[in-house]
């Protein structure tokens, strides 16, 4: 029998599913329900909403390959609302859950707006927004640190790493030059390792373009504050992954924190203190703030109890009524892990987000929930053209058979078939002609150039 119990005339309720994010997690349960359902949504039976801050999903995996200018930064995002033209789609924020009331309440007001915050009631609730940078209060961090977890900042990035080139060719200041040369990544997991193994085989080639630059003029500093890099990947993977990028003369700190960047002077807990214009916090994530203001049971670390079958766990054990989540903010027992919670990946992400749909489906038609039961484990990062790392059923790779492997698996992963096209145009391209060196900073301010006239009026009229 589907849905709910019938109203007083006998017919069927309408259910209405709201799911919170619209990131890997959330679009992809979107997706499978609207294709589950869709005989229900076009027929007014039923109805999803989708309330997601950005109008688009983010395909973070291949945000190193657009920093490094290989990708285009359009085709890493994936337009919502072409994509789920069944569902509603909201572009707001999430501010509360009273799932006692089932009731959310979201605002649609953007930076520096007044609130336009909105009730929204549901029948089913889905959990996945996902998860935020983790920060610390670092000296100089907030006011020189670049983040790494939007397609904006993988943009200004690069078009930061190629202007530092710029003035260190110009400048003849040599500690200018030496500050504009040294490039500080914080954090060694996937994304700060894809970024700056990207980053340094982009600007070793965008170097050959100056005069009186040599690749080996820059400085690459990776700083881990644990004993490895690559925590997720096995240690003989992360020991390659650590050799390749010393012989690239990557300067790796392990057991070693940032303790200050004030006036962009790098300060570690080993002692070394130098000058650097870079520098990248790519130290981990936390779930997003919003699970702070549900009344849904969170563990230690702040992520939603779940059960094996992406239902939410009460604390005594039992699944909450109405509610599922999924993805970098669930806490979903792993089993090959000894039960310990799945590391917050986009792997698990998209998998938990397909047994989740077809669990809620299952229970709407009475039948019995499956196990969330994780693939073997199926990671992987490049290190630049023709290099990665990456593990497999079978074992590991490394080198160009793991750099098309990665390649490979993020396209099949990438949940639009338009953008699967566009990506594979971009690589094709990019192996057809020279790559691209150029910094297209002013994109970021556009409108700088056009006060600058106002200025320039002024004093000289």
């Amino acid at each position: 029998m589907w849905g709910r119990e019938p109203d007083h005339s006998g017919r069927r309720c309408p259910i209405k599913i709201l799911i919170i994010g619209g990131g890997c997690a959330g679009l992809t349960v979107a997706l499978r329900l609207q294709h589950k359902l869709r005989t229900r949504l076009r027929s007014g039976q039923d109805e999803i909403t989708v309330v997601e801050p950005q109008p688009y999903l983010t395909y973070h995996p291949l945000l190193a390959e657009v920093a490094a200018g290989t990708i285009d930064p359009r085709h890493v995002v994936v337009p919502l609302r072409r994509t789920l033209p069944d569902c509603r789609v909201l572009t707001a924020r999430v501010t509360r859950v009273d799932h006692a009331g089932h009731r959310a309440w979201v605002d649609a007001a953007g930076p520096g707006e007044a609130g336009l915050t909105s009730e929204l009631r549901y029948d089913l609730l889905v959990v996945a927004p996902g998860s935020v940078s983790r920060t610390a209060p670092v000296p100089g961090l907030a006011e020189h640190g670049l983040g790494f977890g939007s397609v904006g900042e993988a943009v200004a990035l690069r078009n930061h790493v190629l202007e530092q080139l710029d003035l260190a060719s110009t400048t003849r200041d040599p500690e200018l030059r030496q500050a504009a040369l040294t490039f500080v990544f914080v954090g060694a997991g996937y994304a700060g390792v894809g970024a700056l193994a990207e980053l340094e085989d982009m600007a070793r080639y965008a170097a050959k373009g100056y005069h009186n630059l040599q690749a080996d003029d820059l400085r690459w500093v990776l700083v881990e504050a644990t004993d490895r890099i690559l925590p997720e990947e096995s240690p003989e993977l992360a020991a390659h992954t650590l050799g390749e990028l010393r012989e690239r003369n990557v300067d790796v700190r392990l057991g070693t924190t940032l303790e200050s960047a004030a006036d962009r002077l790098i300060t570690l807990s080993d002692g070394s203190r130098f000058a650097a214009r870079t520098l990248v916090w790519t130290a981990g994530t936390r779930p997003a703030p919003l699970l702070n203001d549900t009344d849904l049971p969170l563990d230690g670390n702040g992520r939603i109890r779940c059960l094996p079958t992406l239902r939410i766990a009460t604390a005594d054990g039992r699944p909450l009524p109405d509610a599922w989540a999924a993805g970098d903010c669930a806490a979903v027992p792993d089993p090959t892990a000894a039960g310990a919670p799945c590391a917050p990946n986009a792997q698990h992400a998209l998998a938990q987000a397909d047994l989740l749909a077809a669990n809620l489906v299952a229970d709407l038609a009475g039948q019995p929930l499956r196990d969330y039961r994780p693939d073997h484990p199926a990671c992987s990062t490049s290190l630049g053209v023709g290099r990665a790392v990456a593990h497999t059923r079978r074992g590991q790779l490394t080198g160009r058979r793991a750099w098309w492997l990665h390649r490979a698996r993020h396209l099949r992963r990438m949940p639009s078939a338009e953008r699967r096209v566009r990506i594979l145009t971009d690589w094709l391209l990019a192996g057809l002609f020279r790559r691209e060196a150029v910094s297209l900073g002013s994109v970021e301010h556009p409108r700088a150039e056009f006060e600058a006239g106002f200025i320039e009026d002024r004093f000289h009229p």
